[in-house]
């Protein structure tokens, strides 16, 4: 052990101490909707496969067949050797639904983001430093990228589309503007103001920059999500699609530059034929899910519902969805350790949900993340209910 390590033994136990330490669990998956951890089964209220497509037989029949055809891995970057042909077809797939010119397929949520931004926001291309206007709440990897990219970030007010308008009026005219919100939040379940984003874009000539990753398959027409008229959209097929990787839809031009300056595409492998097969099945199965989109919107609708009667009748005033509308339903509770005491009572009762703590939300707004599924039913729905209602 090097000598500058217990430096992070300390940080360790500081985030012992503040019930921040966050541990790794050996998790199986059990029948849709469960669970099974050390020997017990759970209702899981935390997972993102919101359409429940994670074990739909053609998913993994698709996912079979690609393997068995090109095999385990792709072996290189997709501008080696690992561009297979399905790569082509399923992004075809995605620019079609997603209304743009093109799309691009890559490895993952965070990736796409940290990567796609670090290039967009290069300033050896740009010859001039992007003024970049984000919500003050998006994703850890967007600010991840405009770091990368060595950028400092004008942070609008949350959903404030107004703030984000004065800020890029504010900016210098000739340089250029960069407008970045995820559709749908994934710690608050809010959705953002697209309509007045897109002409915010349109009026400052900004480039609209959305994260879809939680509104793509199981919000907007068809489950196309919410980015319609956001000029670059950054989705993944890791929440509703029950797959794996992220796709980047937009102009050919902008799909162009990407594919000479984006590393995430670049220096990482391909996707796995296995992982493309299980894309494109789902992404097949997409139009014909409206049932199970309804089904998913009422669940969250119902707790929504059930948790501000709960609050009512026994006083707790801490307790909160925020400003949730969709799947994702937040029970902010305050305290980190008041979150951890909740959560593991939920757990004690066979309902497995998150608690959620700083660095992840702000101080003072720790909560559990309860995430709604298809694979839900309303006998569930009821149990999760009852069990909250019988804490102390």
């Amino acid at each position: 052990m090097k000598e500058f390590e217990s430096v992070y033994k300390t940080f360790l136990q500081d985030c012992h101490d503040k019930n921040l330490r966050r541990h790794l669990l050996s998790i199986e998956p059990e029948s849709a909707g469960k669970i099974k951890v050390d020997s017990k089964i759970y209702l899981n209220f935390a997972s993102n496969d919101y359409l429940g497509l994670k074990h739909h037989p053609k998913l993994i029949e698709e996912s079979a067949v690609w393997a068995q055809k090109y095999g385990a891995g792709s072996g290189a970057s997709r501008l080696v050797t690992g561009n297979f042909p399905l790569f082509e077809e399923v992004e075809q797939k995605i620019a079609k639904l997603k209304g743009t010119e093109a799309a691009l397929i890559l490895a993952s949520g965070y990736q796409a983001n940290g990567t796609v931004l670090h290039a967009l926001f290069d300033k050896t291309i740009l010859k001039q430093n992007p003024v970049v206007v984000s919500d003050k709440l998006n994703h850890a990897s967007m600010h991840f990228g405009c770091a990368a990219a060595n950028v400092r970030q004008k942070r609008y007010r949350h959903l404030d589309a107004s703030h984000a308008d004065e800020l890029l009026k504010a900016a210098d005219k000739n340089a250029p503007k960069f407008l970045l919100s995820e559709t749908v939040f994934s710690m608050d379940g809010d959705s953002a103001p697209m309509s007045s984003l897109i002409a915010c874009a349109k009026e400052t000539k900004a480039m609209l920059i959305a994260d879809d990753a939680h509104g793509f398959g199981v919000l907007g027409e068809g489950g196309k999500g919410l980015a319609t008229g956001a000029d670059l959209t950054i989705g993944t097929f890791s929440k509703a699609l029950g797959s794996f990787g992220a796709y980047i839809a937009a102009s050919q031009t902008m799909i162009d530059y990407l594919t000479q300056r984006c590393g995430g595409l670049i220096y990482s492998t391909g996707l796995p034929p296995a992982t493309l097969g299980a894309i494109n099945a789902g992404l097949d199965l997409l139009p014909d899910l409206e049932y199970e989109r309804k089904r998913v919107a009422n669940h969250a609708k119902r707790f929504r519902e059930e948790i501000a009667k709960l609050g009512n009748e026994r006083g707790w005033s801490t307790w909160s969805t925020g400003q949730s509308e969709t799947q994702i339903v937040p029970l902010i509770i305050g305290g980190a350790k008041e979150a951890l005491e909740l959560s593991t009572y939920l757990k004690e009762q066979g309902l497995w949900v998150t608690a959620i703590r700083p660095p992840t939300v702000p101080e003072g707004t720790a909560r559990l993340r309860f995430a709604f599924t298809a694979s839900h039913d309303e006998k569930d729905i009821d149990q999760l209910i009852q069990v909250l209602k019988n804490y102390k």
